[in-house]
């Protein structure tokens, strides 16, 4: 299928196309989008790292009496005061996300337009739809959002390498603060490589397929990650097995069952039965009259919620290592997934929009595929890799080890793809409505800030995830201030499970 200036690529075939595509033909240079008016090319010339020779069109307003386009949407918006086709070098557009993983053929095929703007205009507002990525190259923008706090961008800085918006719906409004140089791109690009990433980790319906994985240049040349990706590739990796009580729960609620039915099968394990009454006694589910047993427990809680927090419950006991020296390395894990988990559940509750169960336990086990690298450690025979070479690794192993180590635990296909997207800042689910996955990503990047990684991630308005917090209850803030004032009930949802 080809792809002509109105899709992704200027001229260039991609295969497989989605659903949701639309062949157009069009001539190669038809891009504008202002009515058709007389214009005269004026030779600008501009700074590095734009080329010398760099072609702007003056924007004319057109005649009162030329048809105009809606503005009903984007009547805020300042129309840049020049535009230029002209393509921007392979190295700087290597450095922008996602843009950079593609490949060079792909990148040079991308239509681009380098949009002229002088200070103080409005490059798109808080709930626009928009069909068009900008990144910010020479100058400085400012980001607001609905709830008054503001963040500055500035040119050649990390986050200028990363989009000021993505997905179809602008988390917040822009306004540049100097004169600036914007390099748009259409959102196509985005959903593409969204697309793209999704059918690299598509697996046969049984998941009985091994997802291959790309070895990145992070993952050092070692005979040990060379053991590693044998063994995951040959199906060989050691992988954990839940408690008895979560399996027998599971198989047994695929069909009707009644709540004496799950007692029978709970009430085996102390353990969990002693965490099922905590949780049902805690403030998360704001208690009347205090729980004593597991009857009652189970009959407040309810069925469904009930086997969640049975499976998030015995996930715990997966987070174990016989090595003292990876011990602690396992309980920071388990500790960094509970803190999601927590932050999953209570954004969660305030949305409206999503179980927070469902997202309790999808925040739990959103960093699963770390325990087969840290087992393998374990039993390696030859030298294993310090903690931080673990570490720096991990990100990029999860996404297919996690998706595998949940199939087998026998979760469904909606969890299953958690580790995927969990740091996947740029997915988009489909649909407006909020989704569990969406929830752990918000959680997630949330998670970090605070840290030394938090100057390295895009600003949590720009991700597609954080546009769909005006369909709920939750009002968007670019510090989500409802999970500090909810901090109470995210150390209660800690506690359970610590």
């Amino acid at each position: 299928m080809k792809l002509w200036t109105s899709g992704i690529f200027s001229k260039k075939t991609v295969e497989p196309a989605t659903k949701d595509e639309t062949v157009r033909d069009e001539p190669e240079d038809e891009i504008r989008v202002e009515p058709e008016v007389k214009e005269v090319k004026t030779e600008v010339k501009v700074e590095a790292p734009f080329p010398a020779t760099a072609v702007f069109t003056p924007v004319v307003v057109p005649d009162e009496n030329t048809e105009q386009p809606d503005q009903s949407v984007v009547s805020k918006n300042t129309k840049p005061i020049a535009v230029s086709n002209e393509k921007q070098p392979l190295a700087i557009l290597k450095k922008l996300a996602p843009i950079r993983d593609l490949t060079d053929e792909d990148i040079g095929q991308i239509e681009q337009r380098i949009l002229k703007y002088s200070a103080n205009s409005v490059l798109f507002t808080l709930h626009e739809q928009s069909e068009h990525v900008y990144y910010l190259l020479k100058g400085n923008v400012e980001l607001h959002s609905d709830g008054g706090a503001t963040y500055t961008i500035t040119e050649n800085s990390t986050l200028a390498n990363l989009p000021l918006n993505s997905g179809k719906t602008c988390g917040a409004t822009a306004i540049t603060k100097t004169p600036c140089l914007i390099l748009s791109i259409p959102v196509t690009v985005v959903r593409w490589w969204v697309n793209k990433s999704r059918a690299q980790y598509a697996q046969q319906n049984n998941l009985l397929e091994i997802i291959d994985i790309d070895r990145p240049k992070e993952i050092p040349n070692t005979v040990f990650f060379n053991d590693f990706f044998q063994a995951y590739r040959e199906n060989k990796l050691s992988l954990p097995s839940l408690p008895q009580v979560a399996i027998k729960l599971r198989k047994a609620m695929q069909h009707e069952i009644s709540i004496k039915d799950v007692i029978k099968i709970i009430e085996v394990d102390v353990s969990v039965v002693a965490k099922l009454i905590q949780v049902s006694n805690s403030a998360l589910y704001a208690p009347t009259i205090q729980i004593k047993n597991c009857h009652d427990a189970v009959t407040r809680l309810g069925l469904e919620a009930t086997r969640k927090l049975v499976m998030g419950i015995s996930v715990k006991q997966l987070f174990q290592s016989k090595s003292p020296q990876l011990v602690a390395q396992m309980q920071e894990l388990w500790k960094k997934s509970l803190y999601v988990s927590s932050l999953s559940f209570v954004l969660a509750q305030e949305s409206g929009q999503v179980n927070p169960e469902d997202a309790l336990l999808a925040g739990l086990v959103c960093d699963i595929g770390a325990i087969p690298l840290i087992h393998f450690s374990e039993q390696h025979l030859g030298d294993s890799p310090n903690l931080q070479d673990l570490q720096t690794v991990m990100p990029y192993l999860n996404p297919a080890v996690g998706s595998l180590v949940l199939y087998k635990l026998g979760f469904p296909s909606e969890i299953t793809e958690i580790p995927k997207y969990s740091e996947d800042w740029y997915h988009e689910s489909e649909g407006d409505a909020l989704t569990v996955i969406d929830v752990v990503i918000l959680a997630k990047l949330h998670s970090y800030f605070g840290t030394a990684r938090a100057k390295d991630l895009p600003y949590i308005n720009s991700i597609p995830a954080y546009a769909k917090l005006k369909n709920g209850k939750l009002n968007p803030d670019f510090s989500l201030n409802i999970l500090a004032k909810a901090q109470q009930r995210i150390d209660d949802a800690m506690s359970l499970f610590s």
